[in-house]
């Protein structure tokens, strides 16, 4: 459950942060007119990303088994390598993300409503796209037959909505630059357990083989049905009869990628150097501040 927490805390904070910056730069220059396209485009982008989650939940539903397996494995790999892009993305720009929507909004306004819609369609939508499709890889690789991986998604969504609120209030200010550096580290970890589920399902549909070669067998020890299997079940995405494949495969993406993550270096400009945040704040323009 705290994996799928972690995932709808994480993106969903991303998006309100977007929304957040959109209204109150708005709000600040004193365009509330185009407040309504903004909330047009959002309410969009929200209903096409749940739209996608259905599709995949439902749509999966009709298939035999071994096509479940396959569409759920490449779309776990397909998920984690969205994740990844997007959590180095964030790492590197996260200090310059206002004066960057800023300025897409400030050529959106010189164009029109249509123009207003779209940027905010495309500045959410994304992010839409990418939580649902990894929600839906992750809740599926910790299902334990219950609706907590659901639950704790909507919990970090619920979270990231009021974490999104209290910015544009003004009433919380940290770090974001050091909030999505840390919460991106454990999301790698995240995905990495994503990842070798997501290979044991393609073992399971035939595209890989393998299935029956386990690097080893300790569910004596910890059984998948106790509670503290469960609990790695739902944070790790812990496997105790993992196949040598998944095994690989989680060390060849955790090991280097976490360590290429958390490495000061090249996330700025290139060049081995952090820019300066755009003030001194890591908090959006807010209307109270107006």
């Amino acid at each position: 459950m705290f994996s799928n927490y972690l995932i709808g805390l994480r993106e969903g904070l991303e998006a309100s942060l977007v929304v957040c910056i959109l209204i109150a730069y708005l709000v600040k220059t004193g365009r509330r007119d185009a407040l309504k396209p903004i909330w047009t485009g959002i309410g969009i982008a929200i209903a096409i990303a749940m739209g996608f989650g259905c599709a995949l939940e439902y749509g999966s539903q009709e298939l035999t088994f071994q096509a479940q397996e396959a569409l759920g494995g490449s779309l776990s790999i397909l998920a984690v390598g969205l994740v990844t892009w997007m959590v180095f993305w964030m790492r590197r720009t996260a200090r310059h993300l206002k004066s960057e929507l800023h300025g897409k909004l400030d050529a959106a306004l010189a164009l029109g409503t249509g123009a207003l819609v779209a940027t905010a369609f495309l500045a959410v939508g994304r992010e839409g796209l990418e939580t649902a499709l990894f929600v839906w890889a992750s809740v599926h690789a910790a299902s334990d037959g219950t609706p907590r991986p659901l639950a704790g998604v909507a919990l970090g969504l619920a979270t990231a909505v009021l974490l999104g609120w209290l910015f544009y209030r003004g009433a919380l200010r940290i770090n974001l630059a050091k909030f999505f550096t840390w919460t991106g580290g454990m999301l790698v970890v995240v995905a990495a357990g994503v990842l070798a589920y997501g290979f044991h399902d393609l073992q399971e549909a035939g595209w890989v083989p393998g299935i029956n070669e386990l690097a080893f067998d300790i569910s004596g020890t910890i059984p998948p049905d106790s509670w503290y299997g469960t609990l790695l079940k739902g944070v790790l995405n812990f496997q105790p009869d993992p196949t040598v494949v998944q095994v690989t495969v989680w060390a060849l993406y955790l090991v280097p990628v976490l360590a290429l993550f958390l490495s000061p270096v090249g996330f700025a400009s290139g060049k081995g150097k952090v820019k300066e945040p755009d003030d001194q704040g890591t908090q959006p323009s807010t209307a109270s501040q107006a």
